[in-house]
């Protein structure tokens, strides 16, 4: 991936890095990064001499068609690791679980704490589960990336990229010793969480919502599904008033005609 695609991908949208050198040359570490838009996982690795290993959703790995089987091979082929969403609690210990692997083989373990894209471009809640417990539970540091711009490339509904300079600061690491064997506190896992969060808002200079991304999308979908309905509900009385108009107005001409045959 980084000399058929990255090699290109820095070469085209000339990406600026701030803060490469919190990134240790070996051992394991935790990258927690927000989230704005696919080519993310395509523009951290790309400006890293390390591989990083994503946690990715479970989707991209089985959608059918041509189509699909192509990006199932691209995410295999750079090891990334599939994770069910739709589970509940066992989609949340499966990406725990493929998240220590990949710390205790002394690697990069990339994750986006939102747990979704952002839909409108601010920073959302950090999601306790995954994030926090891998860092309590192997005592990696925890190193906060801000990815800036990326949506902008290609925003939705978009086909070509934009070319453009997307920018990543990595700031540098989190230590949580402290609280260590403190994995299974939720108060813990919450304070940890927020405490990224918090360092990758000051890295990014997105405004934070304290809610999760996922029920911000939620959100606006069904505001767009109310403002459909509404704007359907509007047309409709627009073509009812228009009729009972039309129908007045022939109503007035009959009379008018039965007028003028009686007088005549």
């Amino acid at each position: 991936m980084k000399f058929s695609i990255g090699g290109p991908l820095k070469l085209a949208f000339r990406p600026w890095v701030e803060g490469l050198e919190n990134i240790p040359a070996e051992g394991p570490a935790i990258l927690a990064s927000n989230h704005l838009s696919f080519s993310d996982s395509f523009f951290l690795p790309a400006v890293l001499d390390r591989k990083v290993t994503f946690i990715a959703k479970a989707e991209y790995f089985t959608t059918p068609g041509v189509k699909g089987r192509m990006t199932a091979a691209f995410f295999k082929g750079v090891g990334q690791l599939p994770v069910d969403r739709s589970g509940g609690r066992g989609a949340g210990e499966a990406a725990v679980k493929s998240g220590m692997d990949v710390i205790e083989r002394g690697e990069l373990f990339g994750i986006y704490p939102e747990g979704t894209r952002s839909p409108d471009g601010r920073l959302y809640r950090g999601k306790p589960g995954g994030l926090a417990r891998v860092a309590l539970a192997t005592g990696a540091p925890v190193i906060p990336v801000a990815m800036i711009d990326t949506e902008k490339i290609q925003p939705p509904g978009k086909v070509m990229p934009k070319l453009m300079r997307p920018g990543i600061r990595i700031g540098r690491p989190l230590d949580f010793a402290r609280y260590s064997g403190m994995e299974h506190d939720r108060f813990v896992l919450r304070a940890v969480t927020d405490e990224v969060m918090y360092e990758i808002m000051k890295l990014s200079g997105q405004e934070y919502v304290d809610i999760y991304a996922t029920a911000a999308k939620r959100q606006i979908a069904d505001e767009a599904k109310a403002r459909k309905q509404a704007q359907k509900e509007a047309e409709q009385a627009g073509k009812d008033a228009q009729r009972e108009v039309e129908q007045a107005r022939k109503q007035a001409e009959r009379e008018q005609a039965d007028k003028e045959r009686a007088d005549s």
